[in-house]
């Protein structure tokens, strides 16, 4: 086989570039930094209390008293906030989930703590019904066991303004319920709470991949053999989660989110070059899960896989990545 380049080939040798460390460094495109993480946190009641996560090795429940560690460290390693999951006892699950808005709920109280003790640190609360309601679902339902959705939205208020109330900074709607982010925007601002952001999770999957985290916060249970198809999207869609993002942009949103991660970094590509807005994806439970199994029995290598695995998801145009492996993650970018 023969080329005519002027009587050279290749002219442009591509991996020239790639020879050394100092010039790798030098064209490097996507640079992974700690300011890129949101440590998701699970909290619960009581005082020196920690509980392991079997199925999220490393992670654990923790009363609000041992969070502070957490919170703590995600300062000192620059990460910028944490995403708070309340582990709700179930004589506190309702179906009318009501616990999710009492003012001295386990989260408000969560809140205003780590406000006081943290006020540069970001604190985001997830709004949605789940840990609160008795048949785990994320909305109210009706008698034939279906979602209502504004019925929904009604309820997702009261909680929002709950946990702007106490402080907090961002609020994350993972309900995907039609027309909530919406109504928390008009809700918020009425009651003077104009400051409080809105991180929508806007394109949120019907995935498979969720179990260890209904396992963390006790909704598997409750959900037992139902799901959330009616309301979470199908993993066979694409052009539907633009549409969902476009929605909650014209909303209201401040921030939107993919949730999983790698199986839709597609999704988020599509959504940051589509609409250019601040855009989060979730590295969820299954993905953290897998990643620690693989690792434990030496067929990855952990430290490298992960960092690959964030690359990844900022390389398709995520600002922010939700990830267990925050605090591990940051450590080891301080690493040479």
């Amino acid at each position: 086989m023969s080329f005519s380049f002027g009587g050279r080939f290749p002219a442009r040798r591509m991996r020239r570039m790639r020879r050394d460390d100092f010039s790798r460094r030098l064209m490097r495109e996507v640079r992974l930094a700690s300011d890129d993480f949101i440590y998701p946190v699970f909290v619960q009641e009581g005082t020196r209390q920690e509980t392991p996560v079997p199925s999220l090795p490393g992670i654990s429940r923790k009363s609000i008293d041992l969070l502070f560690h957490d919170a703590e460290s995600c300062q000192s390693l620059g990460i910028p906030a944490i995403a708070l999951f309340p582990v709700v006892a179930a004589d506190k699950k309702t179906e009318d989930a009501a616990e999710a808005w009492r003012e001295d709920g386990l989260v408000p109280r969560t809140v205003r703590a780590l406000k006081e003790r943290f006020p540069a640190l970001g604190v985001i609360t997830d709004i949605a019904l789940d840990p609160y309601t008795s048949h785990g679902q994320d909305g109210l339902i009706d008698k034939s066991g279906y979602v209502l959705n504004d019925e929904t939205v009604e309820a997702l208020v009261k909680q929002a303004l709950c946990h702007a109330a106490a402080g907090v900074d961002m609020v994350a709607p993972s309900d995907m319920m039609d027309g909530r982010v919406g109504a928390l925007r008009a809700a918020l601002d009425k009651a003077g709470l104009i400051h409080t952001r809105i991180l929508a999770y806007s394109a949120k999957y019907a995935s498979a991949f969720y179990g260890p985290f209904r396992d963390a916060v006790g909704s598997a249970g409750s959900l037992g053999s139902d799901n959330k198809y009616t309301y979470q999207m199908d993993p066979a869609n694409s052009d539907e989660a633009l549409w969902e993002t476009w929605l909650d942009i014209r909303e209201g949103a401040d921030m939107v989110m993919v949730k999983p991660g790698l199986p839709y970094l597609d999704i988020v590509r599509r959504v940051k070059d589509s609409f250019g807005m601040p855009t989060a994806v979730y590295q969820v439970s299954g993905e953290y899960a897998m990643l620690k199994a693989a690792a434990r029995e030496g067929w990855l290598d952990e430290r490298a896989s992960v960092l690959e695995a964030l690359t990844g998801m900022k390389r398709a145009g995520a600002d922010a990545i939700l990830t267990y492996y925050a605090l591990t993650a940051a450590r080891w970018l301080r690493e040479p």
